[in-house]
């Protein structure tokens, strides 16, 4: 390994219902998405004669089946199950495996009460508030109007919440299979997101924070329209920096990788250069929804476009906090950015 690649050491990958032990005493899993991104990386973790669970899966027959499979091989109690983000892949089957195995619900403050503010359809969080939001920002009226009769899609992936968790916080040990385990969260791609950092393994449990083949998701939701969720990310990542190279990242979506470091600046150009394009095509007034071919030249399915707008507005924000365009609201009331000169 050089300090100018990432090195992914497994060549192999563990199929539904099997499991493959990456670092002593942790298990990846593998499960299925119904998306473009059609899969997600889950983690057990020995715990004494238990296990603890790192996120659940989408809530799908076919994930409770390679969930009943996978806990008959191991055939050890559940001593409580971790939840890294509310997304429908990481919370979605949380508290189906709760009432199975009888494990508590360990999560952040701020992941609990967004999985319930998106479930239960809240001001701000539901999809009247996204398409307004989106209409706001310039989305066409076919699209806006696909929303409108998918319906509350993430309900769909968690068929239900759990009422009550064991809150976590940032800087937290837990300890798990006599190892300390730190909490470190993360903001951006959800607004308290848990990764797990054990040091005596040399093992970061980044969930979806650190991916090492894709740009993670960072999305403006309707309630906080203002906000700036991708300085809160770059933040975030770069305090990764401080870990070793040699650390093993374990990453919701692709292949266990070392090389954090690397990774963390990959990214940074990434953003930088998303946001160098989009400042000069707002040379003339431009709303986000003007704005997706530049940043999303391929043609996207309504799920697709719900992230892109998201993260298009995420950027367009960013630059204006940084004072590099200004928003303005046009006659017709949609928000455009020009650029400062």
């Amino acid at each position: 390994m050089t300090s100018q690649q990432i090195d992914y050491p497994f060549a192999t990958r563990p199929e539904p219902g099997q499991t493959l032990e990456v670092a002593p005493g942790v298990h990846w899993i593998r499960m299925g998405l119904p998306f473009a991104l059609d899969h997600i990386n889950l983690w057990l973790i020995e715990d004494g004669d238990g296990l603890v669970i790192v996120d659940t899966g989408y809530g799908l027959d076919a994930t409770r089946e390679a969930w009943e499979t996978i806990l008959a091989r191991f055939a050890r109690p559940i001593t409580r199950i971790l939840v890294t983000h509310y997304h429908p892949d990481h919370l979605g089957l949380a508290q189906w495996l709760s009432e199975k195995t009888g494990a508590p619900v360990w999560m952040s403050n701020g992941e609990f009460l967004s999985g319930h503010a998106v479930w239960h359809g809240l001001a701000g969080y539901n999809v009247v508030s996204m398409v307004e939001q989106f209409r706001h920002n310039g989305l066409d009226q076919t699209r806006c109007a696909a929303f409108e009769t998918r319906g509350n899609a993430y309900a769909k992936g968690v068929p239900a919440l759990p009422a009550t968790y064991r809150r976590i916080y940032d800087g937290e040990r837990l300890e798990i299979g006599g190892r300390q385990w730190q909490v470190l969260i993360g903001r951006g791609h959800s607004p308290e997101h848990a990764a797990l950092w054990c040091e005596e393994a040399g093992v970061l449990i980044s969930g979806d924070m650190l991916l090492p083949r894709i740009s993670t998701n960072v999305s403006v939701f309707a309630a906080t329209p203002e906000d700036d969720p991708l300085g809160c990310f770059l933040d975030s990542i770069s305090d990764f920096k401080r870990l070793p190279a040699t650390t093993l990242v374990l990453p919701s979506h692709g292949s266990p990788f070392r090389n954090i470091g690397f990774r963390v600046d990959q990214l940074m150009e990434h953003h930088a250069a998303r946001c160098a394009e989009l400042l000069d095509a707002c040379s003339e007034a431009r709303s986000a929804g003007e704005l997706l071919p530049v940043l999303f030249p391929r043609p996207l399915d309504t799920h697709q476009v719900m992230f892109a707008m998201g993260e298009a507005i995420a950027h367009l924000n960013h630059l204006e906090r940084k004072r590099e365009v200004r928003r303005r609201v046009d006659s017709d009331g949609v928000v455009r950015f020009i650029k400062c000169h």
